[in-house]
């Protein structure tokens, strides 16, 4: 015969899995939302469509952006010097993102850690970048890029 007791312990652990196995899903999915807005900036950038690879971004003043430039605030800032660092497919060429790590912060902010690599007939470049991802209004977006 089962106790009371048998019976809480058994109802709690059941709601508590429940509960990781919801969280797992979710961070999953949030994962893989989160690589699709990268694929969009990639083809994007090889497409030359700065202002599409932009809409990965936040399109705030609150944007931060930490390259060879120093801190930059702000999406038009942002999208300026990605025009003049990258006027032409030439300097743009190829983009390819190696994603590292996706780790979630909290429930709607995540880190992205990784890779770039451009091919292109200026000279091959690359180097690595921390991104932190938001959802803000339904869409992840990138809040904050460190990238070198």
């Amino acid at each position: 015969m089962k106790t009371p007791i048998h019976i809480l312990a058994f109802t709690i652990f059941s709601i508590l899995t429940h509960a990781q196995e919801t969280s797992t899903q979710s961070i999953e999915t949030d994962k893989s939302q989160i690589l699709k807005v990268m694929q969009a900036q990639e083809n994007a950038w090889n497409n030359h469509d700065l202002k599409g690879f932009m809409q990965g971004y936040w399109n705030s003043d609150s944007l931060k952006f930490f390259g060879g430039r120093g801190l930059t605030y702000g999406w038009d800032n942002t999208l300026a010097n990605y025009k003049k660092t990258y006027p032409s497919k030439t300097e743009s060429g190829t983009l390819h993102f190696v994603i590292k790590d996706i780790s979630r912060i909290e429930h709607d902010n995540y880190w992205v850690m990784g890779e770039y690599h451009l091919t292109r007939t200026a000279g091959d470049a690359s180097g690595v970048f921390m991104i932190i991802f938001k959802m803000i209004d339904g869409e992840w977006k990138i809040v904050a890029d460190m990238s070198c």
